[in-house]
């Protein structure tokens, strides 16, 4: 059962598709009051477990903290950190009432679970201007699936997506480019994508190619194709400020960026230095930067990630100018008026300042609105706008696209990555427990970047990240300029690497199986234990295993120096581990707690009981991958119903693509 409620005002943010009626009266389950903007209220019971919220610190329950769902460029991501680079506002009660709640509210939004007072859930927005829906169910997997059902289908990419990719912001030539293709071929380490940073750009002007080092960029392209590798490269948000420059001047011409009050274009300093937001929540603005896209389309180019799209400011000129007011007055102030602690917090409160966001507007339906208000909608409108015009140069291809900001209803047209992490060992946790909350609220094609980005990866951090890497749709190994450059070939041993990675192209019959299932009938890819075992006691408490797909758990070591872990069975499962030899070890284990070994080149799996999997030859690309003669690990006699297709066309629900297997029951 769902009901809608209108407060105010609400901007359409287009989030849900399903029409649904609006219904009168008070909300079930909850107390709302209007006096002070609005507030949403329940009164948790001690057993209470909160899901959701997609991309938020800390676990799986979110009890106990306060997150605000507020669009921020922060890459440390600390347990105290409260809102990260999306604004996911769904979440779901379990326990002595099982509902869902969908705040659809673009801008600033807070959740108090259980933080200010332990046993209250609140909900707090400054304008009762939004909508919210409740949603009854059984469970609170029954919850999500009837929520994933009004949202509208989660975005599938192509089959070459599934494969490794590999990322540096660093790469600069086609030499770059090329050391670390070779690296991986000569290496024989499997690899489909290598992602284009910004230095790619000419002075980091969007959907442009440095004059220098990308002469001849379409031959580039087919020559890495040839090696099976497809060049991704990043879009970014802001749209420098330089005559000349195709995409600022028909901008300009045409109205299409983002206006001060006095209806001036809005500048802020990013990557390029001066730039122009374009106003991808104006229709005719949005098409046209989606339009943009064609320029590395037309050389070969078939995917993009998006960034800086929050939108991320570094400082504004006004910003800039008041601060260095502050610092002229503090070199002539003689006693001692200004403390240098004015001039520190002056200086690092220029990027992202929050004033920033009062200061501009978009044009949506013939009225302007303050960005503030609608802040969580960029990244998500941003990346509609290449979505949409990949459907109209092609409506039955896919092309890869994700993004860092987003908001619910941008799933149905790109994944996203967690952006800008750490290599901290605390980081391949959150990255685990993300992972569910993100397909909670529709967000299938996830990821993080494995190794973390800042800071220097160890050998041992790399390969428990990409030990978990191998089971999440987007498997991308990235780091920052400066930091150790942490490709698979640069430690030693490699042959590790090469079998880590291996495993994930051996699985990928059965992951890119169980991504299509979840996607064609709206459910999730990555399942909390309790999801699954909604009458096991101790299951909601287990915050380090998932369910993947119907038959396999996963379990990843996420500690330095552990030589396995602890992990709890609901039920009796085969305990396997993908050896570096090339065999596979398997073990029935019961359900219950174990202590299960797990060295730094093993990646281990739990197969659930009566169940199967099927699992390739190791191949170095996508396209050398053999599905022809699979292997079925698990249970004798089991089945199970492989979900395959060419990886580009979009005839998602032809019966043809699924194909019933069956494990053939020992002999004797």
């Amino acid at each position: 059962m769902i009901w809608k409620y209108k407060y105010g005002h609400p901007f359409e943010t287009e989030a849900v598709i399903e029409n649904i009626k609006e219904s009168e009266g008070i909300p079930p389950f909850v107390t709302v009051d209007l006096q002070q903007g609005f507030r949403c209220r329940y009164k948790l019971s001690k057993d209470d477990i909160v899901y959701g919220l997609g991309e938020a610190a800390r676990g799986i329950n979110k009890r106990g903290h306060c997150y605000i769902s507020n669009a921020s460029d922060d890459p440390d991501h600390m347990e105290s950190t409260k809102s990260m680079y999306g604004a996911h506002n769904f979440i779901v009660v379990a326990g002595a009432k099982n509902f869902g709640l969908f705040v659809d509210y673009p801008a600033k939004l807070t959740f108090d679970i259980g933080y200010t007072f332990t046993d209250i859930l609140e909900i707090i927005c400054p304008e009762a201007d939004l909508y919210l829906y409740v949603i009854e169910g059984e469970t609170p997997y029954e919850i999500v699936k009837q929520f994933r059902k009004i949202i509208g289908r989660s975005y599938i990419p192509p089959k070459f997506a599934f494969g490794f990719g590999q990322s540096r912001w660093g790469y600069k030539t086609k030499e770059d480019f090329r050391r670390a293709a070779d690296g991986y071929r000569e290496n024989h380490i499997p690899i489909d994508m290598i992602y284009m940073d910004i230095d790619y750009m000419q002075d980091f002007k969007d959907f442009t190619l440095n004059e220098e080092h990308f002469k001849d960029f379409p031959e580039f392209v087919k020559e890495m194709k040839t090696r099976n590798i497809r060049l991704i490269p990043i879009i970014d948000a802001g749209v420098k400020i330089e005559e000349g420059y195709r995409v600022y001047e028909e901008g300009v011409r045409n109205g299409y960026f983002c206006k001060r009050a006095d209806g001036s274009n809005f500048v802020a300093a990013v990557w390029p230095g001066y730039t122009h937001f374009p106003d991808v929540l104006n229709p005719e603005a949005r098409r046209w930067f989606g339009g943009c896209y064609r320029a590395l389309i037309n050389q070969g180019i078939e995917g993009f990630w998006n960034d800086m799209n929050e939108p991320a400011i570094f400082y504004t000129p006004e910003g800039l100018e008041a601060a260095s007011e502050l610092m002229r007055d503090y070199i002539e102030d003689e006693t001692g008026r200004i403390s240098i602690f004015q001039v520190r917090e002056a200086l690092t409160g220029l990027q992202n300042n929050p004033n920033y966001y009062e200061d501009f507007y978009h044009q949506v339906d013939g009225r302007m609105v303050r960005h503030d208000k609608v802040h969580n909608l960029f990244g998500y409108n941003m990346t509609k706008a290449a979505g949409e015009e990949f459907e109209r140069i092609d409506p039955d291809r896919r092309f890869l696209l994700f993004s860092r900001s987003s908001y619910i209803g941008m799933h149905r047209y790109g994944g996203i990555w967690t952006g800008d992490n750490k290599s901290w060992w605390n980081h391949i946790l959150l990255n685990l427990q993300m992972m569910p909350s993100l397909n909670m609220c529709g967000f299938l094609y996830t990821g993080a970047d494995l190794g973390g980005f800042g800071a220097d990866t160890t050998r041992d951090l790399l390969l428990r990240w990409l030990a978990l890497g191998v089971f999440t749709p987007l498997m991308r190994n990235h780091s920052a300029i400066d930091t150790r450059e942490q490709e698979c070939y640069q430690f030693e041993n490699v042959e590790d690497f090469r079998h880590v990675v291996e495993v994930r192209y051996r699985l990928l019959p059965y992951l890119y199986s169980e991504y299509m299932k979840a996607a064609v009938s709206d459910d999730m890819y990555l399942k909390p234990l309790a999801f699954e075992y909604p009458r096991d006691a101790f299951a909601p408490q287990v915050e380090d295993q998932l369910m993947l797909g119907g038959e396999i758990m996963i379990a990843p070591v996420y500690t330095q120096n552990a030589k396995g872990r602890y992990v709890y069975l609901p039920e009796e499962m085969m305990f396997m581990k993908f050896m570096p030899d090339g065999s596979i070890y398997e073990e029935k284990l019961p359900a219950g707690h174990h202590y299960v070994e797990i060295a730094l080149n093993e990646v281990p799996l739990f197969i659930r009981t009566g169940k199967c999997i099927p699992v390739a030859k190791a191949a170095e690309s996508i396209a050398e991958l053999q599905t022809d003669a699979l292997e079925l690990l698990g249970y004798p006699g089991a089945e199970y119903l492989l979900y395959d297709d060419n990886g580009s066309h979009k005839d998602y629900d032809n019966p043809a693509n699924r194909t019933r297997m069956k494990k053939r029951p020992y002999a004797g």
